[in-house]
């Protein structure tokens, strides 16, 4: 990961403040002019539901759902920042944007809302790219993902009607489809190389026993 992995990154902390600041934003909007955006969500097979792609992320359906994808949403966005910054953009939109066209693609025909098919993108791509790269440092923040987020798993299946577990699962099979394919771009292991030290190689005969090296004596004229 190197030094540099350690340092202060802007992005880390812009891009994950202004998405929420987004979501909050509109849902105030919503609420002050006593207004509805449901219906800029993703409707399955319907050319009019295409727009909900890119809209319904910054969609919720009341403040409960608001507050239960803020807090995942602001962590994961800075992990992605902080970790994977170069490839970052890619990831997030990127697969928001195949997120969404899968959801399209088979959900059931209803308004499908909310961020958190982006915050499953971000929990599956953060744990399986650290798994996929057997890097310690990104294993260990892959197991602090399962900590926090690991009941999450059970909402890719359909629990309640309410609730669109096909998004979620949209986000987790793309997550982990871009951890595959982008597991050497970004942060690799550290190499470490051991230089050859011949000198000390002949201390040693060939069964491993020391041998002492032969003392040089000096002619005294």
């Amino acid at each position: 990961m190197g030094e540099n992995q350690f340092k202060f990154k802007l992005n880390a902390v812009v891009i994950p403040f202004v998405m929420v600041f987004v979501i909050w934003f509109v849902y105030w909007i919503e609420y002050y002019f006593h207004t509805n955006f449901n219906n800029y969500g993703i409707f399955p097979k319907s050319i009019k539901g295409l727009r909900g792609i890119f809209f319904s992320p910054f969609i919720h359906s009341s403040t409960q759902h608001l507050f239960n994808n803020s807090v995942p949403l602001a962590v994961m966005l800075w992990a992605l920042y902080y970790f994977y910054n170069k490839i970052a953009n890619v990831i997030l939109f990127g697969g928001l944007l195949l997120t969404g066209i899968l959801t399209w693609s088979f959900a059931r025909p209803s308004f499908h809302i909310g961020a958190s098919g982006v915050v499953y993108l971000l929990v599956s791509f953060i744990f399986f790219s650290g798994v996929f790269r057997k890097y310690y440092r990104l294993i260990a923040l892959s197991l602090t993902v399962v900590f926090l987020y690991g009941s999450m798993i059970w909402y890719i299946f359909p629990m309640e009607d309410k609730i669109s577990w096909e998004g979620h699962l949209s986000g987790f099979i793309v997550g982990f489809v871009f951890a595959y394919l982008y597991k050497n771009k970004g942060p690799k292991p550290e190499q470490f190389q051991f230089s050859e030290n011949k000198e000390f190689e002949e201390l040693f005969d060939e069964n491993g026993n020391f041998v002492p090296p032969e003392e040089i004596s000096e002619d005294v004229e």
